[in-house]
């Protein structure tokens, strides 16, 4: 017979081993696919809805091939929608204008070629940044057009002004409406603080007046 801690030696060993393997297997190997500016999807605005699926495609299968597990898609990149939305505007990283739909719905689509691959799909949002460029035609669903009182131009880019309690439930809603339609896998916030000072010495974020109401009593 065995003595018992050689039995009982066995037994701890055997469980590491388990719970080692288990963790591997739940190990997050994921890779950022970034939708502003088209640095990675679609390569460039205006291309045809097939196009842009087989460009995805093409993406998903280099992420199985080097055995990643899950893929976080930039649906958001500033208050507009790589996806179907009643609240903002199509984004002009599709189709080459804002608010102009490619057609199909490319989170759909996404979520299902990813899924099919073995591959999580986690929606990327940037929850302030209202547009990259304030000289940017923008659609009159905007959040800039219809909320300007929560929008402050910072530099050369629109952002939504963190401090006002009433755009942060907005951010809420437009993030809770993704995770309520769509089978999504996580929800990923890029960019949820103020934005960063242009140069050193120069004026920092324009929120004085959030600050002046909700802030100043903080006693922060």
């Amino acid at each position: 017979m065995l003595p018992l801690r050689f039995v009982c030696a066995f037994l701890i060993s055997s469980g590491l081993f388990a719970l080692s393997a288990q963790a591997a297997q739940r190990e997050f190997r994921g890779a950022w696919v970034a939708t502003v500016w088209n640095l990675d999807w679609p390569s460039q605005p205006g291309l045809s809805a097939e196009a842009q699926k087989a460009q995805l495609r093409a993406l998903l299968d280099r992420a199985a091939e080097l055995k990643l597990n899950a893929i976080l898609l930039q649906v958001r990149p500033a208050s507009d929608a790589l996806y179907a939305s009643d609240i903002e505007p199509w984004s002009q990283y599709l189709t080459g204008q804002a608010g102009v739909s490619p057609g199909y719905d490319p989170l759909v689509f996404a979520i299902a070629e990813a899924h099919a691959r073995g591959l999580e799909l986690h929606a990327w949002v940037n929850p302030f940044r209202a547009a990259v460029s304030a000289a940017e035609t923008l659609p009159p669903n905007h959040v800039a057009k219809t909320r300007p009182e929560w929008v402050r131009r910072f530099g050369k880019q629109l952002w939504i002004d963190p401090g006002e309690p009433a755009a942060r439930a907005y951010v809420i809603d437009v993030i809770t409406d993704i995770a309520g339609r769509y089978d999504v896998d996580g929800v990923h916030l890029d960019d949820y603080f103020y934005p960063y000072p242009l140069k050193p010495g120069q004026a920092s974020f324009p929120d004085d007046a959030s600050w002046q109401r909700y802030g100043a009593k903080s006693g922060l």
